[in-house]
């Protein structure tokens, strides 16, 4: 196993991280079983950090965790992470309440890390405001966990706000080849990086994506001397850069572990040639091609009357698309209407709610027929009706 500063908190970790979030099932429990397996292949090959949340597996993941450190003895050998449900927080309270609740599921006396789960600048400011900054200096006074950091989805700009408001030691962003100029993107990294933060990585096969090309981008892959996996690839671009402290895989088969272990293992800073990053603006530009909607993201279409959020409607479909992943598109499409059926004041983004006023149309610097395309969306993502490319005019 290789390993990589941590930021400038002199140690280091695998380059590889064990990601608590996709263990194996059977009859929708964690397969203990084959998860232990798992883990244990993993923290024999050298795997040290282990990132969990209080969400994971139905709220299951950090007590089979924690048991499976117990068991074995490791707590001192490995990097232990999890995160506080920010969404779940209303008062100053709350925050001892998960935390001390976090520390019993996982039989620790204490956590290396602890971060504010799924941070935005929206729920960033309500932490914000409740006091979390002074609580978890008295938190990390007192030894119950060493640093504060954060997980984040949102964009650039946010990103950046937050980093300037805490001395963060850590950060956890989604990031990937295909992510270069989403959420905190290169951009992020690089500035967290200048400020001496570590930084973990989520999502580096864009959940599960990236992990099989389509013909296209295989044959883009196939012209490389070098020859690597769709995985590989993924991978070794994200330890080819200094930055990037540890990348985490939500691993679901021990095959996984064992093709991801010799990955890491494999892996080193500047590995890929001038050649081989070549590609990946080949690969970028090919996964973009499959996108059907000509989207940019500028979001000159919104607010919409309706509440509609059009870009990120557009985002989902060209990438049920993109990746052949209709599944997951669906899923985030429900998820839309559930969170708004869960709490009425957040609005039914879903493309649903179009009426085909055609207001958005005209500021489109694309001149994409939204209103057009509306229905479409709503048919293939809520309806089961077919993913198309061009429209039927």
């Amino acid at each position: 196993m290789k390993y990589r500063p941590f930021g400038q908190l002199g140690f280091q970790v695998s380059a590889l991280g064990f990601g608590a979030m996709r263990f194996p099932t059977k009859d929708g429990e964690i397969d203990e079983v084959e998860a232990t397996e798992m883990l244990r292949y993993a923290l024999d090959h050298g795997v040290n950090y282990f990132d969990t949340a209080y969400n994971y597996h139905g709220g299951k993941s950090e007590s089979f965790l924690g048991r499976f450190i117990k068991d074995c003895g490791c707590r001192d050998k490995i990097t232990l992470v999890t995160k506080l449900p920010s969404w779940l927080v209303n008062e100053p309270s709350d925050f001892d309440k998960y935390l001390n609740e976090q520390l019993e599921r996982l039989q620790v006396d204490y956590l290396d890390f602890y971060l504010l789960h799924s941070i935005n600048k929206k729920s960033w400011i309500k932490l914000r405001d409740l006091g979390v900054r002074e609580w978890a200096e008295k938190a990390i006074a007192s030894g119950r966990f060493r640093h504060l950091g954060f997980s984040f989805h949102g964009e650039y700009e946010e990103f950046e706000q937050i980093v300037n408001e805490y001395d963060w030691k850590m950060c956890l962003v989604q990031y990937n080849y295909m992510d270069v100029n989403n959420q905190a993107g290169v951009k992020g990294v690089k500035y967290a990086a200048s400020r001496g933060m570590a930084i973990a990585v989520m999502e580096p096969l864009l959940g599960g994506k990236l992990a099989k090309a389509p013909d296209s981008v295989q044959a883009i892959w196939d012209t490389a001397e070098r020859k690597l996996s769709p995985v590989g690839w993924a991978l070794n671009w994200l330890w080819n850069q200094p930055e990037i402290s540890v990348v985490l895989s939500g691993m679901s088969t021990l095959e996984q572990v064992k093709q991801n272990v010799a990955f890491a293992s494999a892996s080193e800073v500047g590995s890929l040639s001038e050649d081989e990053l070549a590609l990946f603006e080949k690969v970028r530009q090919a996964y973009n091609d499959l996108a059907p909607v000509p989207c940019t993201r500028c979001r000159y279409c919104v607010p919409c009357p309706q509440g509609v959020d059009i870009p990120r409607n557009f985002s989902i479909y060209n990438q049920a698309l993109m990746y052949n992943d209709i599944g997951s598109a669906k899923w985030q499409y429900g998820e839309w209407k559930r969170s708004h059926e869960r709490n009425p004041s957040r609005p039914d983004i879903r493309a649903a709610q179009c009426v085909q006023c055609e207001a958005c149309e005209e500021k489109c610097p694309q001149s994409i027929p939204i209103s057009k395309w509306m229905p479409v969306v709503h048919k293939a993502l809520g309806e089961d009706g077919p993913l198309v490319r061009v429209l039927d005019e």
